[in-house]
C-alpha cells in the first residue's frame, strides 16, 4: 500500500509538470497549427530567470516567479510578432527547421550567460516544509505542483472553450479572411495566444525544476517528452494532454520503482501502443 501511494504521488507530480509545459504546445500546435519546437526553450528561460532572481539577487520566490512568467511571455510575444508570424503560412518543414534552429540559438545564449552547470531555484520555507500523509512525508512544493496543474487545466479549458477569445482564436485559424471582415483582431489573438503558451511553459519549467533539472540542454532534453504528451493526448485537446501526461508520468514512475533504467523505455513503448490504438490521440475531437 505504501509503495502504491509513493507511485501515485511521484507519478502525479511528474505528470502535472509535463502537462503544464505541454499545454502551451498543445494550443499552438493543435489550435494555431504552428509547429514550435522551441517551446521547451520558454520553460528553460522561465526557470533560469527564477533561479537567477532568487539565488543571485536574493529576490522572494513569490516575486521572482510572476516576473519570470511575464518576461518569458513577453519574449514569446516579441518573437511571434517579429519572426514567427511569417512562418504561419509556410510549410511544416520550414516551421520545424526554423524553430529547431532557434532552440539551438537560445541554448547557446543561456550557456554563454549562465554556464553549463545546473541552476537551482531557492524555494521559500513555505514550499520546502513537509506534510505527513501517514505513509510518507512529502514537500509542500509537490502538492502545489498538482494543484497548479489542475488550475491550469481548468483555466485553459475555460478560456479556449467558453470565452469570446477562444471563439476568436478558432475563427482566426479556420477562416482568417472572414474573421478579419467581422472585426476580429487576428494578429492580437495570435500573439496573445503564443505569449500565453510561453508563459505556461515557463511556469512548468519553474515548478518542475526539482524533477527536470535546469541546464543548458533542457530545451532539447525534454522536448520529446512534451511532444509525446501532445501527440498521445490529441493535438488541441487540453484534457487529452492532461490525461496523457498523468498516464505516462505514472507509468514511467512505476517502472522506475520496480526496475532500474527502464522507465524511459516504458514511456515510449506506451506512447507507441497508445498511438496505434488511438492514432489521433486519446481525446482528440
Amino acid at each position: 500500500m505504501q509503495l502504491l501511494g509513493n507511485i501515485l504521488i511521484d507519478g502525479l507530480t511528474y505528470g502535472m509538470v509535463l502537462f503544464i509545459i505541454a499545454v502551451g504546445m498543445s494550443i499552438t500546435l493543435g489550435l494555431m497549427r504552428f509547429i514550435n519546437l522551441a517551446h521547451g526553450a520558454f520553460a528553460m528561460i522561465g526557470g533560469y530567470l527564477t533561479a537567477a532572481l532568487t539565488r543571485e539577487w536574493d529576490w522572494s520566490f513569490f516575486v521572482a516567479l510572476p516576473l519570470a512568467l511575464v518576461v518569458t511571455a513577453l519574449v514569446g510575444a516579441v518573437l511571434e510578432a517579429l519572426i514567427l508570424r511569417h512562418l504561419y503560412r509556410r510549410s511544416e518543414l520550414d516551421q520545424v527547421l526554423f524553430t529547431f534552429g532557434l532552440t539551438y540559438v537560445l541554448i547557446a545564449t543561456i550557456n554563454a550567460i549562465a554556464g553549463p552547470q545546473v541552476q537551482l531555484i531557492a524555494l521559500p520555507a513555505a514550499l520546502t516544509a513537509s506534510v505527513d500523509l501517514g505513509f510518507r512525508v512529502i514537500p509542500v512544493q509537490r502538492i502545489v505542483v498538482v494543484l497548479v496543474g489542475i488550475a491550469v487545466a481548468l483555466l485553459s479549458a475555460q478560456v479556449i472553450g467558453k470565452t469570446r477569445f477562444g471563439v476568436w482564436l478558432r475563427a482566426a485559424v479556420d477562416h482568417p479572411a472572414t474573421a478579419a471582415t467581422l472585426g476580429i483582431p487576428i494578429r492580437v489573438v495570435q500573439c496573445a495566444t503564443f505569449a500565453f503558451g510561453a508563459g505556461l511553459a515557463a511556469l512548468g519549467g519553474v515548478l518542475g525544476a526539482e524533477l527536470m533539472p535546469l541546464e543548458p540542454y533542457y530545451a532539447l532534453k525534454y522536448l520529446v517528452l512534451v511532444l509525446v504528451v501532445v501527440a498521445v493526448g490529441g493535438m488541441g485537446s487540453l484534457m487529452g494532454a492532461l490525461a496523457a501526461a498523468v498516464l505516462l508520468g505514472m507509468l514511467e514512475t512505476a517502472t522506475n520503482y520496480f526496475t532500474e533504467g527502464w522507465g524511459s523505455i516504458a514511456f515510449f513503448v506506451a506512447m507507441a501502443l497508445l498511438l496505434v490504438w488511438r492514432p489521433n490521440g486519446l481525446l482528440r475531437r
